[in-house]
């Protein structure tokens, strides 16, 4: 410590004075005081802490800058000087005057700051004095770096909905994403009562992933952002992004009741038609003409209608009786779209199973399932003339037109033999996706076996653990897969050491 003389000081001159203290002659200042008794009377640090703590996260290797900004400062470096600097409380009660690091070892956890400053005491004499702080270096992880251990670092959200009363459209989904590879770039997929959440690091792959869901079904998207920080510097914005996609809410084996204006742009068909499949389009059946027509997704979201029926409501018919209907009794009209060739038009007689053996007449009705029906067969549907339906669109349509009974496919036998016969398998994206114990799950089995059309494009592998089940036991009638069209599933097993 040493004493400087003020700038309105009188210039120095031959005589001294004694201290007031100490009684040593020294030159005449406002105090009257040695160095060193001013040393021992006053100190100008005081208030100022001599130890600090930073805070540093050895993943991104980031300072903390209270309250809850992180830099990136290297050792011995301006920017790690001037936080060293802000995380001194009292500084600014003296004027400083120069700052510097002194040396320690780098992998001591301290860093220590010299420090020199100067301040007023008694009298209007100025004092300057150098002292050294201690930093001691605490570890702590950022909120970045906590993201992403625990495995949640994401800045983009592909948020997939579907209002239905069925998941069969998910596992359609889900095989086709496995079979392109489609989440090659998801960091996590957390199944939800009503869809699926795929998170990614980036909006393009997050747009990648709408773009491929927009490719294989009929949707539409919605887009948002959320700001989560903005460096004023840079003009550097760090955003969320969000994309909602809802599906159609349709699945096979649905029925559903067209808006007028949309029977009249897809070749008046009509109004009641049964989802054949749910692909890029919507593929629509009307049983009672055989007249089938394609709606994309433009067209849907521009007349938005609801199914009236769901294949949970299902219900087992037996056909008494099947007339095959001639071309000439066939109802054509002027302007009637394409005609199916791979089914045929019958009358059908049939009674609920229920309700077989009891004094009860049959119900007339027409099907699409000409060709594959037989007097004695076993064949689900949906009963609208009991049922309840709330629908605009079916309100407005007359009674005569609305069927008693609405055949939509055959049934082959008990569900519990179709399993056991199983010899493949699919693969799944998560555990938690799919259960062998839902019915849902089930059902898409079921129709991937009686239509070859919805697994052209999945893969189906073998399944090596299932026991082989005796073939006297398989009804020939079963719709099967081929050996042709399964393929080998791969599994890399750990390798024996004491073996090589």
């Amino acid at each position: 410590m040493e004493y400087m003389p003020p700038e309105t000081a009188i210039a120095p001159t031959g005589t001294q004075i004694l201290c007031c203290q100490c009684a040593v002659p020294i030159e005449p200042n406002p105090s009257n005081m040695c160095v060193a008794c001013l040393r021992a009377h006053v100190d100008i640090t005081d208030g100022i802490p001599k130890q600090a703590t930073l805070f540093f996260c050895r993943g991104c290797e980031r300072y903390l800058q209270p309250p809850a900004e992180w830099l990136v400062c290297a050792l011995e470096s301006r920017e790690l000087l001037a936080l060293c600097l802000k995380r001194l409380k009292g500084l600014n009660r003296v004027k400083l005057v120069d700052a510097g690091f002194a040396w320690t070892e780098p992998h001591s956890k301290r860093i220590k700051v010299k420090l020199t400053v100067q301040g007023e005491v008694m009298g209007g004499a100025v004092l300057q004095q150098t002292f050294i702080v201690e930093y001691v270096i605490q570890h702590q992880m950022c909120d970045a770096c906590h993201r992403t251990e625990a495995q949640d670092y994401w800045r983009a959200l592909v948020q997939v909905r579907q209002r239905a009363h069925n998941r069969k459209t998910f596992y359609y989904l889900e095989q086709l994403i496995l079979k392109h590879k489609a989440h090659a770039n998801t960091l996590g997929i957390k199944p939800k009562h009503d869809g699926l959440d795929f998170f990614y690091t980036s909006e393009n792959h997050a747009q990648k992933m709408v773009n491929f869901i927009q490719s294989v079904l009929p949707i539409k998207c919605q887009h948002s952002k959320k700001l989560i920080s903005h460096d004023i510097h840079s003009n550097i914005y760090n955003y969320k992004f969000t994309f909602c996609v809802e599906i159609v809410p349709l699945s096979k084996d649905s029925v559903v009741c067209l808006p007028k204006k949309l029977t009249q742009a897809l070749g008046s068909i009509s109004p009641i038609c049964l989802v054949q499949r749910v692909t890029s389009t919507i593929h629509l059946i009307d049983a009672y003409t055989g007249q089938v027509c394609d709606l994309s997704a433009t067209q849907y979201w521009r007349y938005p209608f609801s199914p009236i029926c769901n294949p949970k409501q299902l219900v087992a018919y037996i056909v008494m009786d099947i007339d095959i209907l001639k071309e000439h009794e066939k109802k054509t009209f002027p302007g009637q779209g394409a005609v199916s060739n791979k089914h045929v038009l019958a009358d059908v007689w049939v009674v609920k199973e229920s309700e077989l053996g009891m004094d009860v007449s049959p119900v007339h009705t027409r099907t699409h399932l000409g060709h594959i029906l037989k007097p004695g067969d076993t064949v689900l549907g949906y009963n609208l003339g009991d049922s309840n339906v709330n629908d605009v669109n079916l309100e407005k349509l007359s009674r005569d037109v609305i069927p008693d009974v609405y055949l939509v496919k055959k049934h082959y036998g008990e569900r519990a033999a179709r399993r056991r016969a199983r010899a493949w398998k699919l693969r799944h994206m998560h555990e938690q996706t799919t259960s062998t114990a839902d019915d849902d799950y089930n059902e898409f089995l079921d129709d991937l076996e009686e239509d070859p059309a919805l697994r052209q494009h999945i893969n189906i592998f073998k399944d090596e653990n299932k026991i082989p089940v005796d073939t006297d036991e398989i009804d020939p009638s079963l719709p099967r897969i081929t050996l042709a069209e399964m393929l080998d599933d791969m599994v890399i097993e750990d390798v024996d050491m004491t073996d090589v």
